[in-house]
């Protein structure tokens, strides 16, 4: 028969990095829960990812975009959950030291995610309430969980005693209390675990603003939005498989911001403040915008992120007011050259005073081909300013436009060293064939896109194997705030080839060949690509 204690159940330094886990994963359920139940948008987690996003390099965030595309956000998240959950298990084998050990790294934690949290402008005290409640779950339970593993230890500390220590227990007594306590870590971590996915559970089931926010989005009815119809020179007159559609759908958009949680905002809510350098301060509702003249118009939009012949720009029919009639009511200084753009989520961007005010259609959208803007895309409103890139313009979820100047203020991306202002470049793009493409041999179709906004496109020309540029078929759009659909037939032999596009405007310029990284202030560059022909 084995001694009585071979039989004991001694702790482990897993067993106490499982509690450390488990009770870091319930204050964190706990936090999430309280969030979604108070229609907070940013759970202590998410804050904290935005505040990463925020601090990251701008090259560095560039790259994320263009490598990860839309994974970007969620890896960052698992990135963040992943880390936790390793600080979660040293603290669990603190605990085994001195019940305190895990206080200052809470503490440190709840600091961090208090600071996430208040950051956005839009944020307040209120907001703190689920990263106090995440800390005091993360005191409570790994208390609690670790209570019956030092009572396993304690047992075992006692047996080693002389046998004359009035504290000394016999072998039997070991192995019975500290298989109670085995049994009693095991119920614990159960119910906490349990407990704290139904939490999370619940906290999402009444947090569900943001299914109201999209039921509430559905049956608007926005008078003046009309239904998009696509001009008849705006299309090529023979369609080309493959090629770029001239309205871009609001699912197939491309979407670059900053937001983890994309902001739900409830119509009746919002409300947009116009001020600084003005006459007088505009405080406007949704119900104030939709009240005046909507104007409609096809605006292409694109990020500056775009490498040369890549997917980030998209073309629809926006619905909203122009910006410049509410500034001229407003009532603009003279000295201003600059206007900030605040979002929901606290993102900022300095657009110049003159694109928001000129002949072009600058607007305060409040519909996407015809329909409310999606909630991705800035319901209830967003701007859309023709002939800048994003990063400077086209704020999702506006809800502050502060008039001002360059030299008093510090947006986000160019505080990540982006230019200051940045009109859109002249720019082509090939979509057909595409990169590595095996076609038959026969006539091909080339085919793609081009914009120049708000000059508009004038010409577009390719060149097969180093040859001579020859001049492509271009759609003639109703407007020049818009990319043209462009063809050309050429006649190839079997074979490796490789074409290149560029584009002229209708001042005369030509795109520039030259090869330049979209940062600063967007790419360069003739698009190339290399296809196949079979025999």
């Amino acid at each position: 028969m084995m001694p009585c204690q071979n039989r004991r159940v001694r702790t482990t330094r897993g067993t106490w990095s499982l509690a450390g886990i488990v009770a870091g994963a319930a204050g964190v359920a706990t936090s999430y829960a309280v969030a979604m139940a108070m229609t907070i948008r940013e759970s202590p987690v998410v804050a904290v990812g935005e505040l990463v996003v925020k601090v990251t390099p701008g090259a560095v965030v560039d790259r994320l975009v263009r490598y990860l595309g839309a994974l970007d956000k969620p890896l960052l998240v698992l990135g963040i959950l992943l880390l936790l959950t390793a600080l979660f298990a040293w603290t669990g084998r603190l605990a085994r030291r001195a019940w305190w050990a895990p206080i200052p790294v809470y503490a440190a934690l709840a600091a961090l995610g208090a600071v996430a949290v208040l950051l956005p402008r839009s944020t307040g005290t209120i907001d703190l309430v689920p990263v106090l409640v995440g800390l005091a779950t993360w005191l409570v339970g790994i208390l609690l969980l670790t209570d019956p593993l030092r009572r396993s230890e304690r047992a075992e500390q006692r047996a080693a005693l002389p046998a004359d220590d009035p504290r000394h227990i016999d072998a039997d007594q070991v192995e019975h209390r500290q298989r109670r306590s085995r049994r009693a870590f095991v119920v614990l971590t159960a119910l906490v675990a349990g407990g704290s996915a139904v939490v999370a559970l619940v906290g999402r089931t009444i947090g569900s603003g943001r299914r109201h926010v999209e039921e509430t989005r559905r049956l608007l009815r926005l008078p003046g939005v009309t239904e998009p119809q696509v001009p008849a020179r705006a299309r090529l007159p023979e369609p080309v498989e493959g090629l770029t559609p001239w309205v871009t759908p609001a699912e197939d958009f491309y979407r670059v911001d900053t937001a983890l949680v994309v902001p739900t905002i409830e119509p009746d809510a919002w409300r947009l403040r116009i001020h600084g350098m003005v006459e007088r301060e505009l405080l406007l509702t949704y119900d104030d915008l939709l009240a005046r003249d909507l104007t409609e118009a096809w605006v292409t939009l694109t990020c500056v992120s775009n490498p040369v012949g890549g997917d980030l720009a998209g073309n629809a029919w926006w619905s909203g007011v122009r910006v410049a009639e509410l500034l001229a009511e407003a009532g603009v200084h003279p000295d201003a050259d600059a206007v900030l753009q605040t979002s929901e989520d606290g993102w900022t961007c300095g657009t110049p005073l003159v694109a928001l005010t000129d002949n072009r259609d600058a607007l305060l959208a409040v519909a996407m081909n015809g329909q409310a803007l999606p909630i991705e895309h800035g319901f209830p409103v967003r701007t859309v300013v023709p002939g800048l890139y994003g990063y400077v313009s086209a704020t999702k979820w506006v809800v502050d436009m502060e008039v001002t100047r360059f030299s008093d203020i510090e947006a986000y991306w160019t505080s990540q060293g982006w230019a200051e202002q940045a009109p859109i470049k002249l720019a082509s793009r090939i979509d057909v064939p595409s990169q590595g493409a095996e076609v038959p041999a026969a006539d091909l179709v080339l085919a793609g896109v081009a914009w120049a906004q708000p000059t508009g496109i004038r010409a577009v020309e390719i060149a097969l194997d180093g040859g001579p540029w020859q001049p492509a078929e271009v759609a003639v759009p109703p407007t020049n705030d818009t990319w043209v659909q462009w063809s050309a037939r050429v006649d190839v032999e079997p074979g490796d080839h490789l074409v290149r596009v560029r584009a002229t405007d209708k001042f005369g310029l030509v795109q520039t060949g030259v090869e330049r990284d979209v940062r600063p202030d967007g790419a360069t560059g003739w698009h190339t690509v290399e296809f196949s022909v079979t025999s």
